[in-house]
């Protein structure tokens, strides 16, 4: 049986029963947070479903589905800031990330997004992104390699031969650096509009061209809303 969820206005799923028990597990789902399937007439609290034998007692926080909180306050409680359970993001500026990337002929590029794959798969250990972005490196590596051997072979007999392993290579790196890419994307804006609410929109074409660096620039400013909040609560 499918279940939607509801949490500040905005609808997520469907999901399965082993979906709901997964998610909560790794902190995606809450158990405050409301669920609906196709059969019931009513939301009902997530932890009502996962505990039935809770039915019967009221679950503070969530007879209705909440009206739309604003992003920046879904950070904020009556008492104060309410501090996120998830660790912050990587937080070097991006502006850093690149022009690191630039004097390393693109090294520290594959350094970094592998620091925010690390990231993303202790906030969301089933992420696809990581598997991806391994794969992506392991080959990129290798086809290094391969292109170095081709060029010493070039300076003994004086002729380039065309590889057509390193082609392959090519292609397959291309394609897992944009499979890594949108992997990414698809987790961290589950994350950031259900898990840990700020809103956060990435835009397909800018993952395309730009991958870590756009997700590092939306880091940055993640950061320094979390920061300025905390800032203001005392924390």
């Amino acid at each position: 049986m499918p279940y939607m969820i509801s949490r500040a206005g905005q609808t997520y799923g469907p999901y399965t029963l082993e979906d709901l028990q997964r998610y909560v597990t790794t902190g995606n789902i809450l158990l405050t947070d409301l669920a609906k399937s196709d059969e019931m007439a009513d939301w009902i609290p997530v932890a009502q479903i996962l505990n039935p034998a809770t039915a019967g007692t009221p679950f503070p926080g969530a007879p209705v589905p909440p009206a739309y909180v604003p992003p920046v306050a879904a950070y904020e409680q009556p008492g104060g800031y309410a501090v996120s359970p998830y660790p912050d993001p990587p937080n070097l500026h991006w502006v850093l990330v690149l022009l690191f990337t630039i004097f390393t002929c693109g090294l520290f590029s594959v350094i970094w997004d592998f620091v925010q794959v690390l990231w993303m798969k202790r906030i969301e250990p089933q992420t696809k992104a990581f598997p991806y972005f391994i794969g992506y490196a392991i080959l990129s590596f290798l086809n290094g390699g391969v292109s170095m051997r081709a060029n010493m072979m070039m300076l003994h007999t004086g002729h380039r031969h065309p590889s057509l392993l390193s082609a392959l290579i090519s292609i397959a790196v291309f394609v897992l650096v944009i499979l890594y890419r949108f992997s990414m994307r698809d987790s961290l804006e589950r994350h950031y509009n259900s898990a840990d609410p700020v809103g956060l929109r990435l835009g397909p074409i800018m993952t395309f061209f730009f991958g870590g660096l756009y997700f590092q620039y939306h880091f940055n400013r993640i950061n320094a809303m979390k920061q300025a909040l905390r800032y203001r609560s005392g924390f």
